[in-house]
């Protein structure tokens, strides 16, 4: 059986910190240029294919959601949190947002053009990344598009267990910080077939390696 408890953790966290997080986490046009860029492609790349919806799984407020959409993509957002939903719902009432796991998304096979993880897939414990990479790939349209985004490790996984986040607020959640070779293999593994991804070194402060991988679903002969 499947041990899901961790996504208690993760729902009564970003419970509690969903509008200290909506204050201050970036939103998409103040990313590095390479970030934005990447969204862009990703826009553009299921625009063009035009298999259907793109899932941003995660989607947390909605920034990034609100983001696609500018870009002219059919975009709606997923989150655990029901807190979050609200806000997302509050702050970008034209678009569609619901409360759903990755372990169990809600959404029929083959219904997504695209699905975007942006800095959403860190608190999945890594023996579980197969069962949410195995949805991406069940809700995927035959070639469909995925793009995860995160930090990553150097070398060895990290796991991190913060008390406090976003302005000192209590959490409960897990971050687990792997290499982005071992999150291609998972992918791989999910028959999602990895065609680019873009590593960037810490800078302006920051200490942790980003990347973000791109790959799809292969289609049907």
């Amino acid at each position: 059986m499947t041990d899901l408890s961790y996504l208690r953790a993760v729902r009564e966290s970003y419970d509690t910190v969903a509008g200290a997080y909506l204050e201050q986490v970036r939103r998409p046009g103040q990313l590095d240029p390479l970030s934005r860029a990447m969204l862009a492609a990703f826009a553009e790349t299921v625009r063009t294919a035009g298999l259907g919806a793109v899932g941003d799984l995660g989607c947390g407020p909605g920034p990034v959601t609100a983001h696609l959409a500018g870009l002219g993509v059919d975009a709606f957002g997923v989150d655990l949190s029901p807190e979050m939903i609200g806000l997302a719902r509050r702050t970008h009432p034209g678009l569609g947002f619901a409360v759903g796991s990755m372990t169990a998304l809600p959404l029929a096979d083959d219904a997504l053009g695209g699905i975007l993880a942006h800095y959403s897939v860190h608190h999945t414990p890594p023996a579980l990344l197969p069962v949410v990479f195995g949805e991406f790939h069940r809700a995927l349209a035959p070639g469909g598009t995925v793009v995860v985004a995160g930090h990553v490790a150097a070398g060895e996984e990290l796991r991190l267990r913060p008390a406090q986040a976003y302005g000192g607020l209590p959490v409960t959640y897990a971050s687990y910080v792997l290499p982005p070779d071992r999150l291609a293999e998972l992918l791989g593994r999910a028959g999602l077939v990895v065609t680019a991804r873009l590593v960037q070194e810490p800078a302006d402060g920051a200490v942790r390696t980003v990347a973000t991988l791109l790959a799809h679903k292969p289609g049907r002969p």
